[in-house]
């Protein structure tokens, strides 16, 4: 027999905390490790917890980062994130898949629903509203065209390892993503970018890449 869905309720909502809580409890699959209502210490919390699940609501949204759930999957890997009771908003679901979430529903999704992702997420599956699904679609249908080249400026005192990053930060990549492709430590890519912004003198990430990188032009 497999071991119970040991699920994290991260939510602002008391609530919607409650009600979720006194479902979890009637599931001989699931059980509740463990809620919070906010971001200070929740990572710690979450990982010590072991959850398998983690449940976030709006009011906890912005605690959502590829950071944030970075540093609970150092400990756990097999932990997922599934965002419940969200508007239909495509920028903010891709931001939420962009940090990781593997599940995504919808405010007007059933307690039948929630659990049903639950036990989804849990075995690797991405749950995700069929209205949404278009904007996955587009992302994968725009990664697919040309971008035309980008070519570094070499009076900008950037080292060679700097000069790659361009390219790659004006793709659209995440730090995450960047360490994955150059086989790096994310925070060997952060310690690069903070130079690069003193460097060049941005603000961001964008700026950097309008400094730094010329397209289709002589360097």
């Amino acid at each position: 027999m497999c071991p119970p869905i040991r699920v994290f309720l991260l939510a602002g909502n008391r609530l919607l905390r409650e009600a979720l809580g006194r479902i979890l409890r009637k599931r001989p699959d699931m059980v509740l490790a463990g809620e919070f209502f906010d971001g200070s210490g929740a990572a710690k919390l979450i990982a010590d917890a072991e959850a398998d699940v983690v449940l976030l609501d709006p009011a906890t949204l912005p605690l959502l980062t590829a950071e944030f759930l970075g540093s609970i999957r150092r400990t756990r890997p097999q932990m997922h994130a599934l965002v419940i009771g969200m508007d239909e908003i495509e920028a903010t679901f891709l931001k939420a898949i962009r940090a990781g979430a593997t599940g995504y529903l919808l405010r007007d999704a059933s307690a039948l629903e929630v659990m049903g992702a639950i036990r989804a997420v849990s075995q690797g599956e991405a749950i995700c509203p069929p209205r949404l699904c278009r904007a996955l679609f587009k992302i994968a249908a725009q990664a697919e065209q040309f971008i035309p080249p980008i070519r570094v400026r070499m009076n900008l005192g950037l080292t060679r390892r700097q000069q790659e990053l361009v390219p790659l930060i004006a793709r659209g990549l995440t730090n995450k993503e960047i360490a994955s492709h150059l086989n790096l430590s994310e925070q060997t890519i952060k310690n690069h970018i903070h130079r690069m912004l003193r460097k060049v003198g941005a603000d961001d990430r964008t700026e950097v890449v309008e400094i730094a990188g010329v397209r289709d032009a002589a360097v």
